[in-house]
C-alpha cells in the first residue's frame, strides 16, 4: 500500500520490481480515517486494505503521521516505510520509532529492496537519530527582577554552540525584555504572530524562520515579544501552546522567558471563558520538558523563590526543575555563600541540586550598552563559563528522566 503526494510513480515503480500494490492513497489519509473515529465506505475500505497490506509506503509530514496512524497500522500489523522530503519529517519519524526513514526521491528498485528487507529501527539510522532532549527550556523566576532574561539570552546562545539551531522565544506578557536588551527592532511579527497563526493551522517551520530574527552569527533565531505590555491577550493559552508545539519541529532547542506571576485570579473571579495575564507563563510551564528556576542568590531573592516555588511544582507536576543560584557575591551573604544558599534551598525547599552563576557587573554592563549577548562581549566571564558548564553537564544530551534524578543527588560547585 502506498500514502504519498509528491511521488505518485512510487506505485507504478513497485509493480514493475514485483511488488503487488493494494492500494494508493493521500498522505493524510489515514491520518483523517485515525482522526475522525466515524467509519464511512471508503474509511472502511482504506481499513480493509490496510489490514491485508504487509506494509504502508507513508510519506511523512505533520498531517500524515499521527498517534493515531501508528496504532491503526499497529493494530493491523502492517509495517510502516517512512518516506521523507526534510530533515524534520525524518526527526518526526523517529519521534514515533519508525525505521530508517527514506529520501523522497529514492528509486523504486531501492524502495523494493528496503521492503524485502528486515526492518533497522530509527535508533540505527544516523540521520534519523532523535535529537537530545529538552527540546523545550522554560526559563522562570519569582518577582523581583532575579535575572531571568539575561540567563534566558545566555543560555540560547550557549545551546547553540556546535551548530545546533536554537530558537529563544520570549513570551513574557508583563515585561518583555528581549528585543531591548539585544539590540532588535521590536516592531516585527514577533512570538505574537507565531501564535496568531498557531490558532489558524498556518504557522510552520518556514515561517517561524520567516518571522523570527537572527541573532547576528551565533544560530540564534529570535522570536521578540510584544511591544506593549497591554497586548497580552494575543498570547493565549491555546495559542501559545500550539506556537510551541511547532517550535518543537523548528529548532533543535527552544528557550522561553517568561513572566513570574502563577496566579489564576482570573479564574476564581469569573468561571466564564476568557483572557487570562498569566497564560503565557502557565501554557509555557506545561509544554516544557525542563524548567530553568532563577533564584537571586541573597536574602531576599531566596525568600522569594521559596515562597514561590512550591506553585510552581504544583503548575508543572513532575517535570524536571534546575535551580539556578544567579548573581551569586559574598557581600550579601558573607563567608561561604554557596554553602548558605545551598543550605537554606535544601532545608526550606528541599532543593538538592543548585547551580551557581556568579556576579559579573563590568560585562553584564559591556553587553547592554552594545545590546550584545554577554557570551559574545566577554567570552571570558566568569558568567558565561558558569553557564557553559550548566549547559554541557546539565542540558546538552542528557535524557530527561536522568537528568531529573541525577541532579537529585548531587550539588554543583
Amino acid at each position: 500500500m502506498v500514502a504519498v503526494d509528491a511521488r505518485s510513480d512510487l506505485a507504478a515503480g513497485l509493480t514493475r520490481e514485483g511488488h503487488d500494490v493494494l492500494g494508493v492513497v493521500a498522505a493524510s489519509a489515514l491520518a483523517l480515517v485515525a482522526a475522525d473515529g466515524v467509519l464511512g465506505i471508503a474509511a472502511e475500505d482504506l481499513l480493509g486494505t490496510l489490514a491485508e497490506a504487509d506494509a504502508v509506503v507513508l510519506e511523512v509530514g505533520r498531517d500524515s503521521l499521527t498517534a493515531g496512524v501508528v496504532a491503526l497500522c499497529d493494530r493491523a500489523g502492517t509495517r510502516i516505510l517512512p518516506v521523507c522530503a526534510s530533515p524534520a519529517d525524518e526527526r518526526l519519524a523517529a519521534a514515533f520509532g519508525l525505521e530508517k526513514p527514506m529520501a523522497m526521491d529514492v528509486e523504486p528498485w531501492h524502495l523494493a529492496d528496503t521492503l524485502a528487507a528486515p526492518p533497522v529501527a530509527a535508533s540505527e539510522a544516523p540521520i534519523a537519530a532523535a535529537r537530545p532532549e529538552p527540546r523545550v527550556i522554560a526559563v522562570w523566576g519569582p518577582a523581583g527582577a532575579p535575572g531571568r532574561s539575561t540567563i534566558a539570552i545566555e543560555l540560547a546562545v550557549e545551546l547553540a554552540r556546535g551548530g545546533r539551531h536554537v530558537g529563544l522565544v520570549d513570551a513574557d506578557t508583563h515585561a518583555p525584555s528581549i528585543a531591548i536588551s539585544l539590540g532588535l527592532a521590536d516592531e516585527g511579527p514577533g512570538f505574537a504572530a507565531a501564535c496568531r497563526q498557531s490558532e489558524f493551522g498556518t504557522l510552520d517551520v518556514g515561517e517561524l524562520t520567516r518571522i523570527s530574527t537572527l541573532l547576528g552569527r551565533s544560530g540564534v533565531h529570535v522570536l521578540t515579544g510584544v511591544n506593549r505590555p497591554s497586548r497580552w491577550p494575543e498570547l493565549s493559552e491555546s495559542r501559545v501552546a500550539a506556537a510551541l508545539a511547532v517550535c518543537r519541529e523548528w529548532a533543535d532547542y527552544t528557550v522561553v522567558d517568561i513572566a513570574a506571576s502563577l496566579e489564576r485570579d482570573e479564574e476564581i473571579m469569573s468561571d466564564l471563558e476568557g483572557p487570562r495575564r498569566n497564560a503565557a507563563t502557565l501554557a509555557t510551564l506545561r509544554s516544557a520538558d525542563l524548567v530553568v528556576a532563577v533564584a537571586g542568590a541573597d536574602p531576599v531573592g531566596v525568600s522569594r523563590f521559596l515562597r514561590a516555588h512550591s506553585e510552581l511544582r504544583a503548575t508543572i507536576g513532575a517535570t524536571p526543575v534546575v535551580v539556578i543560584a544567579n548573581r551569586l557575591r559574598p557581600g550579601a551573604l558573607g563567608i561561604d555563600a554557596r554553602g548558605q544558599v545551598r543550605r537554606t534551598l535544601e532545608r526550606f525547599g528541599g532543593i538538592e541540586g543548585v547551580w551557581f552563576v556568579p556576579q559579573d557587573p563590568r560585562s553584564a554592563d559591556a553587553a547592554l550598552l552594545s545590546a550584545r549577548s554577554i557570551a559574545e562581549v566577554a567570552p571570558k566571564s566568569p558568567l558565561t563559563l558558569a553557564l557553559r558548564r550548566f549547559v554541557g553537564e546539565a542540558v546538552v544530551g542528557v535524557p530527561a528522566v536522568a537528568r531529573g534524578r541525577g541532579m537529585r543527588r548531587r550539588s554543583a560547585a
